[in-house]
């Protein structure tokens, strides 16, 4: 087994409870860890042996993109469809951070963390 981690993909979305968060957006940050083997690409040098991370980031890059009320729905979302489209992937751990929320303090991020593995 072997991990590949995406760090810090940066969205601007439209995530949020309030109204205005759905028409002025925010920034954000993801981070994708997926735990999938690696041994044969690591002996065959072979881009399709492996879990492709311009697939992983085009999935967060299109799940950011559709509106969410909750961080949480957005990262349900991303593992689901990465353990939907990449069969190899056998455990994936999504951190969705929502920069500067407004929530009345001086906060930098907000960020949820969810898991899920193939059944």
């Amino acid at each position: 087994m072997g991990i590949i981690k995406l760090k810090n993909i940066r969205t601007f979305s439209y995530h949020g409870c309030l109204i205005e968060e759905g028409k002025i957006g925010s920034d954000y940050t993801v981070d994708l860890k997926i735990k999938a083997s690696l041994q044969k690409s690591a002996q065959t040098d072979h881009l399709l042996d492996t879990v492709d991370y311009v697939h992983l980031n085009k999935i967060v890059e299109e799940e950011m993109a559709i509106r969410s009320h909750l961080l949480e729905h957005v990262a349900k979302r991303i593992n689901i469809r990465v353990l939907a489209e990449i069969e190899s992937v056998e455990k994936t751990t999504v951190w969705v951070s929502k920069i500067n929320p407004p929530i009345g303090g001086d906060v930098e991020t907000v960020t949820i963390k969810m898991t899920e593995k193939r059944k």
